[in-house]
């Protein structure tokens, strides 16, 4: 497993593009490795935005955190990838997931598939890409078995949510441990990846817990603050804890929202 860190930062919305650039360059001498777009109908589309990024930058690789796959037909999407990915100097990595809002399929005016029917089309969209698009990394996030079986067995970089859907003392290791078994001799070399959803605000130890809360309503505040995904303290106190991240877990990788561009650049500071 490599030691060396790798920092996202997630654009979920632009409002021109002079900011979403002068956003790009910032993350970039920032020391972020890479800029990552959600998915999202009422937020920013990812490929036009991941090109109008790449446009003004020459380092930061590009991704998106995460793709809905119910989305797409593999070769439209296929076009695409090329496209950025060449647009970029190949500095392009995919991300992909099962998508999981009814009400964007609503929109969409796509019929909403079962759990296990959107498993099955990521795996379709994962087999097409990795096919046909080799060279592009690719991540695969979520949380489910069958999902982080398919990213332990097909993509380069696991996305990992933190979230205990086995009733696990600690749920991050039980989904490294799950994801390394599922990925035999394969596991050496992948990213092991954490979404963190609060951080502090400049100047602040204590996270804004909002975003989580959002995914988490049963949560207490103590549970929510004793989420990996959730980070308190200075910058060299966070720093400290994603060093024990990837002592503890194998974890290197870490995506933060735009909110907390300034402030995480201080944790990347005291790391590097």
């Amino acid at each position: 497993m490599a030691n060396e860190f790798r920092f996202g930062v997630s654009v979920r919305f632009i409002k021109s593009r002079a900011a979403l650039q002068e956003k790009a360059r910032r993350a970039e001498d920032h020391g972020f490795d890479i800029l990552c777009v959600p998915d999202h109908l009422g937020a920013a589309a990812p490929f036009p935005t991941l090109t109008a990024a790449a446009m003004v930058t020459t380092k930061i690789r590009l991704s998106m955190y995460v793709l809905n796959a119910g989305f797409y037909k593999p070769a439209l999407l296929g076009r695409d990838v090329e496209a950025l990915d060449l647009l970029s100097d190949r500095r392009l990595e995919v991300g992909l997931g099962t998508g999981y809002v009814r009400e964007e399929f609503e929109a969409a005016e796509l019929p909403y598939p079962s759990a296990g029917e959107r498993v099955d089309y990521l795996q379709h969209m994962t087999t097409y890409l990795k096919e046909h698009h080799p060279t592009v990394p690719m991540l695969i996030a979520g949380n489910g078995n069958r999902v982080m079986t398919l990213a332990a067995q097909q993509a380069d970089i696991i996305g990992l949510t933190g979230s205990n859907i086995c009733g696990a003392a600690d749920p991050l290791a039980e989904r490294v441990d799950f994801v390394r078994k599922a990925a035999g001799d394969r596991f050496a070399a992948l990213e092991l990846n954490l979404a963190i959803t609060a951080l502090p605000a400049n100047g602040e130890t204590a996270p804004d817990l909002t975003m989580t809360r959002r995914y988490a309503p049963e949560l207490s505040d103590e549970q929510i603050l004793a989420l990996h995904s959730v980070l308190s303290g200075s910058p060299r106190e966070i720093a400290d804890t994603l060093c024990e991240y990837r002592d503890i877990y194998g974890v290197t990788s870490f995506t933060v929202q735009d909110n907390h561009l300034d402030s995480f650049a201080k944790v990347i500071a005291e790391l590097r």
